[in-house]
C-alpha cells in the first residue's frame, strides 16, 4: 500500500501538474491579466448566469409539417405518373382537408397505381402503423391521408433537424458553449452566454432560410394577379420588403422547382458590375444537375428566387447555368447578406420557428454571482483547512495541500474538456470543498484507531488507508451515480451542478487517497518516526 516505485511517482506528479497548469489560464483571466496568445489556452467557459447573454424560447407550428408532407407526396405522385410513360394516367390531383386525392382515368390501372404509390409510404417507427393511409373510393378515386403516427414521427424528425440547424447557425456566430435543447414536442430552448446582440440572434434563428427556385407563370394576367386569381398549378408569392416590387405579388409554378437543400456552400460577396452585396451559392452534384436542367429547358424565361415565401428577385434565364453556382441578389446590406449566407450554409429549418419568450441576463448580475461565489468558496476553504490542520497536525497539512490541488485540478479538468461553469456549478465547487476532506477524515480516524489497538506506525498508516478506502469508494460511487442521473435527466443549471460534482469527486479521491498516501509514505521512509501525533 505504501510502496511507490519511481515510475508511479513521476506519473502521479505529471497528472497533478498537468491539471494545475490547465487551470492557470482561467485564473489569469479571472484576475484581469491577459494570457499570451502564443500559449495554449484551455479555459473554463462561463454559463449564461455568470457571463450574461440571451435566453430564447422558440416554438414551431406542427401543422406546417402536415402541409409539407402533402406537398411532397403530391410531387412524388406526379413524378411517378410522369415516369410511367403514359401507362397510368390520373387527373384531378388536389389537396383537400388534409388529404391528397386524385382519379385514375382507367379503372384497370387502379392496381398498378396502388403498386406505384405504396413504396412512397413507410412504417411509422415502432408503432406498427404506416405513415400514410391509402384508400380507393368509387372504384377510381385515391385518397392519401397522413396518419397520426406518421405525423408524430415527422414532427419529431423536423424538431431534431431544427435543433441541429439552430446549433450550426449559433456556432457560425462564433459564440461558445450554447445550450440548445428540445422542450416538449414543438419547442426549443436556446441559451447563448456572452452574446452582446440578442436582436441579431433572434433575426438569425427566426429566418427559416427555405430557398426555392421556381419558374414564373407568364400566362397569368396582371389583372387576374391583382384579384388573387392564378392559373391551375400556380400560386401567388409576394415580393420581399425592400425589393423594387415590394407590395406586389408574382405568379409562379407551384411544383417543379428546385429547393435549396442541395446547397453545399453560401458566401457573402459583391456583384462585380454593381458592387452590391450578394450571396454566392454552390450546389452539390445533384442540385447542380437539376439547376442546369431547369435553366437549359427554360432559356429566355424568368424564374423566381424565393426565400421564406418572399420573392427576392425574378431574373431572366439568358443562358443555361451549368457550373453549379449562382448568385442571389435582393437589396442586401453586407450584414444581411452575411446572415443569409450563414442560414443557407447551416441548412433550412424544416419548420418556421417563432420567438415566444426572451430573457436577457446582464453581465453585472453574473459578476456579482461570481464574486459572492468566490467569497463563499474562500471562506469555506479557509475554515475547512484550519479545522483539519488543528485536528490532525502533519496529516492535516497533507490534507490541506490536497484540498488546494483538488480545487485547481477541478478547474484544470473543466478547462481541458471545455465544460461550462454555471452558478450551480459554483455551488458544486463549495460542496466539493467539504466533501474533498471527507476521505482524509476517514483515513486519519482509522489510523488513530489502529494506533490505539497497538499497531506500529507504518502498519497503522497502511491499515488506515486500506480499511478506509472501502467506505470512501462506496460513498463516492453512489455520489457519481446520482450526479450522472442528474446530468442525463436534468437540464441547464442541474447539468452544470452535476458536471462539477462528478469532476470534483474524481479529483478529490485522487488527491485525498493517492497523493496524500504518496506524501505520507515518503515522509515515513525518510523520518522513520516511532510514534505519530494524529
Amino acid at each position: 500500500m505504501l510502496d511507490f516505485p519511481r515510475w508511479k511517482v513521476i506519473w502521479l506528479w505529471s497528472l497533478t501538474i498537468i491539471g494545475i497548469l490547465a487551470a492557470i489560464p482561467s485564473l489569469t483571466t479571472a484576475a484581469g491579466f491577459a494570457w499570451p496568445s502564443q500559449l495554449p489556452e484551455p479555459r473554463v467557459n462561463l454559463g449564461l448566469d455568470l457571463a450574461g447573454g440571451s435566453h430564447i424560447l422558440l416554438e414551431a407550428d406542427p401543422s406546417q409539417v402536415t402541409s409539407q408532407r402533402l406537398e411532397g407526396m403530391e410531387e412524388s405522385v406526379r413524378g411517378k405518373v410522369a415516369s410511367s410513360d403514359g401507362k397510368v394516367r390520373v387527373s384531378d390531383i388536389a389537396q383537400t382537408n388534409g388529404t391528397l386525392t386524385f382519379v385514375v382515368q382507367d379503372p384497370t390501372q387502379v392496381d398498378a397505381m396502388r403498386e406505384m404509390v405504396l413504396p412512397l409510404t413507410s412504417g411509422a417507427g415502432l408503432t406498427g402503423q404506416r405513415d400514410w393511409k391509402i384508400e380507393v373510393v368509387d372504384g377510381t378515386r385515391f385518397i392519401l391521408t397522413p396518419t397520426p403516427e406518421g405525423i408524430a414521427q415527422a414532427v419529431t424528425q423536423a424538431m431534431d433537424t431544427a435543433v441541429e440547424v439552430v446549433r450550426k447557425r449559433i456556432d457560425a456566430l462564433g459564440t461558445r458553449e450554447p445550450t440548445i435543447i428540445r422542450q416538449g414536442d414543438n419547442r426549443i430552448v436556446v441559451q447563448v452566454p456572452g452574446l452582446q446582440d440578442p436582436a441579431a440572434l433572434k433575426s438569425l434563428l427566426g429566418q427559416t432560410a427555405k430557398l426555392e427556385f421556381k419558374l414564373v407563370d407568364t400566362t397569368a394576367l396582371p389583372s387576374d394577379i391583382a384579384k388573387g386569381i392564378v392559373p391551375p398549378g400556380s400560386e401567388l408569392v409576394p415580393f420581399a420588403p425592400g425589393s423594387p416590387q415590394a407590395g406586389t405579388r408574382l405568379a409562379v409554378k407551384r411544383l417543379g422547382g428546385i429547393r435549396g437543400d442541395t446547397l453545399t456552400n453560401a458566401q457573402q460577396s459583391n456583384n462585380q458590375q454593381t458592387n452590391e452585396p450578394v450571396v454566392s451559392i454552390t450546389f452539390n452534384n445533384e442540385g447542380g444537375a437539376k439547376f442546369a436542367k431547369l435553366t437549359t429547358a427554360n432559356v429566355n424565361k424568368p424564374f423566381a428566387i424565393i426565400l421564406d415565401g418572399k420573392v427576392l428577385s425574378a431574373p431572366n434565364i439568358n443562358e443555361p447555368i451549368i457550373g453549379g453556382t449562382a448568385q442571389i441578389s435582393g437589396s442586401f446590406t453586407a450584414q444581411s447578406a452575411n446572415q443569409l449566407a450563414i442560414s443557407l450554409r447551416s441548412g433550412a429549418l424544416p419548420v418556421d420557428l417563432k420567438v415566444v419568450e426572451e430573457r436577457t441576463v446582464g453581465p453585472d448580475l453574473g459578476a456579482d454571482s461570481i464574486r459572492k461565489g468566490m467569497i463563499a468558496m474562500l471562506v469555506g476553504t479557509v475554515a475547512v483547512m484550519a479545522f483539519i490542520f488543528f485536528t490532525y497536525g502533519r496529516f492535516g497539512v497533507y490534507a490541506d495541500i490536497a484540498l488546494v490541488i483538488n480545487v485547481l485540478m477541478i478547474l484544470g479538468v473543466m478547462a481541458i474538456v471545455n465544460t461550462t461553469l454555471t452558478l450551480p456549478g459554483i455551488a458544486g465547487f463549495v460542496l466539493t470543498i467539504g466533501a474533498a476532506v471527507d476521505a482524509n477524515v476517514l483515513i486519519n480516524e482509522r489510523i488513530r484507531e489502529e494506533r490505539k489497538r497497538g499497531r506500529r506506525v507504518v502498519q497503522a498508516v497502511e491499515m488506515g488507508y486500506k480499511e478506509a478506502s472501502r467506505a470512501i469508494y462506496d460513498a463516492n460511487i453512489t455520489n457519481i451515480i446520482a450526479a450522472v442521473l442528474m446530468f442525463l435527466f436534468g437540464s441547464g443549471p442541474v447539468k452544470g451542478f452535476a458536471v462539477v460534482l462528478v469532476i470534483g469527486i474524481m479529483t478529490s479521491v485522487f488527491t485525498a487517497m493517492t497523493m496524500t498516501r504518496l506524501w505520507v509514505s515518503q515522509w515515513l521512509r525518510k523520518a522513520r518516526p516511532s510514534t505519530i501525533e494524529i
